[in-house]
């Protein structure tokens, strides 16, 4: 049994029009690699990782991750180059490393044939982001696919998620977001959408301020799934 499962509080279907998902960490199991990424990185200018950067940057846009390398650790690299040199450093753990978590194809699917709308609100990179969704397959469920470096301001600014319901036409009380950090919870709250929160491994420290932030909280999409009689 789940160590989570007494706290699984998992959302309906039943008036939602339109489905967003944050990428890393809420539809597909990549945290982890940043961390290493961020040290080789920084050891290129001499720099060691400060045990805060990762909260520093939770929820920015890769742009703004990039500007705020350059401000902290005064890097004179252009925000393109650096974003370009993540990408490289990425690539090929996101091509073979990265997967969708339990349950998520067969929950996409199951919304796609609802004729429910289906969307990535993402602060990464758009080239992570299209490859990752291509070789898994998952791609063209999705009507809309917005990166880190499509919006001006990252999560918990609900930019993305407002800018998402636009596109697909959905008024945002009839959309659901999942969501792996408080500060993405954050960002659905404040665009007036249904919120969940997704379990993930770099963020069980964040567990009960998501579970509180969170109008809803899954260990995986098996358990939306099953109380549609779908399980695995």
């Amino acid at each position: 049994m789940n160590r989570f499962a007494d706290d699984i509080n998992a959302p309906s279907l039943d008036g939602v029009k339109a489905v967003f998902f944050d990428l890393d960490g809420s539809l597909v199991d990549s945290m982890w690699i940043w961390g290493a990424i961020d040290i080789e990185y920084l050891s290129q200018f001499g720099l060691e990782k400060p045990d805060d950067l990762q909260s520093k940057i939770e929820g920015q846009s890769v742009v703004e991750t990039a500007r705020y390398f350059q401000e902290r650790f005064n890097i004179n690299d252009p925000v393109e180059v650096m974003i370009d040199r993540w990408n490289e450093m990425a690539f090929d753990k996101y091509t073979n490393d990265v997967f969708v978590k339990e349950g998520g194809v067969e929950f996409l699917k199951y919304c796609f044939d609802k004729g429910i709308k289906l969307g990535v609100c993402s602060s990464n990179s758009k080239t992570l982001l299209f490859q990752v969704l291509k070789k898994r397959g998952i791609f063209d469920y999705f009507d809309i696919i917005i990166s880190g470096e499509d919006v001006e301001k990252g999560k918990p600014d609900p930019e993305c998620y407002l800018k998402a319901a636009s596109f697909v036409g959905v008024r945002p009380e009839n959309c659901l977001v999942f969501e792996d950090l408080v500060k993405g919870i954050d960002a659905g709250n404040a665009a007036g959408m249904i919120t969940c929160a997704v379990e993930d491994e770099y963020s069980v420290p964040q567990r009960d301020e998501k579970i509180k932030a969170a109008d809803h909280y899954i260990t995986d999409y098996w358990c939306i799934l099953k109380n549609y009689g779908i399980d695995h």
